[in-house]
């Protein structure tokens, strides 16, 4: 008989109240259950009492419940009615599907029932789609008595409503996970928002992945653009420095596990065979040993989501491990991985465009040096420095020659790889405290902290002689030319020294081609 079947049945006794019918009546312990059902209770109080209602109104003195756990492919006892010493014997106790399935044999079916001689009563809970949900098992059966088809019909029914309950139980966990997971992605979003740090982007994000998936490890890596290597940036569960030591993984051994076969949800799952196989020797150091062994049992495998830009580049991963469920996760856990992952790829990008917003307002895009707007601010600083504390520096200009011919040669495009090119070897250049700005066009400029003559000519000889012998095919036929004044020794004022540092840098122009330089000598 149904569960339907039997609610139409309720339906139709509903004007019999169950303090007229006896103690020990089926129909009393089939209307307690529904009541029950509707209940709010737990899923535990709500299996002890169901227990509890079958022993009274069919009248056993044992009844057990052996919930399936799908992570080990086995029951557990989780509830006994029966007295302690039942309690003490049954509950925890574990049996797999094996030891089941003789009990379960259809020579034994009686009614809904499985009637198995001196071993007791067995009835399945099913799920609506089919699945094994549990096992009520019943023993000892007052002296004298043998079930009825009517009792046996009675106890499958209530079997039936048992198995609605844990499956109402387990679909509100998996709503509650899913509102749970839902509303931890919007407070990681709101506060994403607000974290300026790449680092604390990915701290959020990962705490928020173990809060609303259950995961207990996440791990967030960046690509390293230099190094072609997924760099570790932040973790939970898993300690940061044993990743660190681990150091980065190779972008070619994880571009070799982002196969479609494996992509379920914009995420990737690999058993742990499969993954070794696509990796080189040594890789997989961070699965873990939290294992099941069913068949939906979470069992060493691989679980990781990419980040990327929005050019589709892949610009770091995500990988998580240790579900709380030892389950594998549903789609639904999936999709909200892969959400956390878009906001926190969505959430890196607009920080380095903020990052390079802050970094453009005073560097220069093309070279990355510092820009005019910077210069000026620098200079008048080490001007009022050089002044009150007694202290002095250099100021070098420096443009190209030849640059010119170069743009009219060879285009633009040429022109801005020779402006990079000698930014470069003008950095290479400088000692520690020193700095360099491009300033406009060919035009650059050197702020020399604490700079002698002699330690401006060593500058500047190093960075001619770095050009001369470059060999870079954009600077062909390109040299430049040095103009040096110093503070407060030319000057003390920023304007009349950037006017003596042009006019030494007109006149080293004038002496001919190639490699020029002059220095204020009054």
């Amino acid at each position: 008989m149904s569960a339907d079947d039997m609610s139409r049945r309720l339906g139709r006794l509903h004007a019999v109240s169950a303090p007229s019918l006896p103690p020990n009546s089926p129909l009393r312990g089939l209307l307690e259950v529904t009541r029950l059902l509707r209940a709010d209770e737990e899923l535990p109080e709500l299996l002890a009492a169901i227990a509890r209602t079958i022993a009274e109104s069919l009248g056993y003195a044992t009844v057990a419940v052996n919930l399936y756990r799908p992570a080990w492919d086995d029951f557990c006892v989780t509830t006994v009615h029966g007295g302690p010493e039942a309690e003490e014997t049954l509950l925890g106790r574990v049996r797999d599907l094996a030891d089941w399935e003789p009990l379960l044999d259809d020579r034994f079916l009686r009614g809904g029932a499985y009637a198995v001689p001196e071993q007791g009563l067995f009835v399945p809970m099913r799920h609506s789609d089919g699945h094994l949900l549990g096992i009520l098992s019943v023993d000892e059966l007052q002296p004298g008595r043998e079930p009825g088809d009517d009792e046996l019909d009675a106890l499958a029914a209530l079997s039936e409503h048992a198995a609605l309950a844990v499956q109402a139980a387990q679909e509100a966990a998996d709503a509650a996970r899913h509102r749970l997971a839902l509303e931890e992605l919007l407070a990681v979003s709101s506060r994403l928002t607000a974290e300026p740090a790449v680092d604390e982007i990915l701290r959020a994000v990962c705490s928020g992945i173990r809060d609303a998936i259950g995961f207990l490890n996440v791990y967030a890596q960046l690509a390293d653009p230099g190094t072609q290597r997924l760099e570790p940036r932040a973790a939970v569960g898993w300690v940061m420095e044993d990743l660190l030591a681990g150091g980065g993984v190779p972008l070619a051994d994880v571009e070799a596990l982002l196969d479609p076969a494996f992509e379920i949800e914009g995420c990737y799952l690999l058993t742990d065979d499969e993954a070794r196989r696509r990796l080189r020797a040594g890789a997989g150091e961070y699965v873990s040993r939290m294992n099941g062994r069913g068949p939906r049992a979470w069992n060493e495998h691989w679980l990781f989501v990419p980040l990327r830009d929005a050019d589709g580049e892949l610009i770091g991963m995500i990988w998580v491990d240790e579900p709380s469920d030892r389950l594998l996760p549903r789609a639904d856990m999936l999709q909200a991985l892969r959400i956390f992952a878009n906001q926190a790829a969505a959430a890196i990008m607009s920080a380095a465009h903020q990052q390079e917003l802050r970094f453009l307002a005073d560097h220069d895009p093309l070279t990355r040096l510092l820009n005019r707007r910077a210069f000026v601010d620098r200079l008048d600083g080490e001007v009022a420095r050089a002044n009150r504390y007694g202290r002095s520096f250099a100021l070098v200009l420096c443009d190209l020659d030849g640059f010119k011919e170069l743009n009219d040669r060879n285009g633009h495009a040429a022109g801005d790889e020779a402006l990079q090119v000698f930014g470069s070897v003008l950095t290479a250049a400088l000692r520690r405290p020193d700095e360099a700005f491009r300033i406009g066009g060919d035009e650059f400029a050197l702020l020399l902290a604490e700079a002698s003559e002699d330690d401006a000519r060593a500058v500047v000889a190093r960075a001619a002689t770095a050009l001369e012998g470059n060999g870079d095919a954009r600077l062909d036929g390109v040299r430049a030319s040095y103009g040096v004044a110093a503070c407060p020794a030319n000057a003390t004022d920023a304007q009349t020294l950037f006017r003596l540092a042009d006019e030494a840098l007109y006149l080293a122009k004038r002496n001919g081609s190639g490699f020029q330089f002059s220095l204020v000598t009054s």
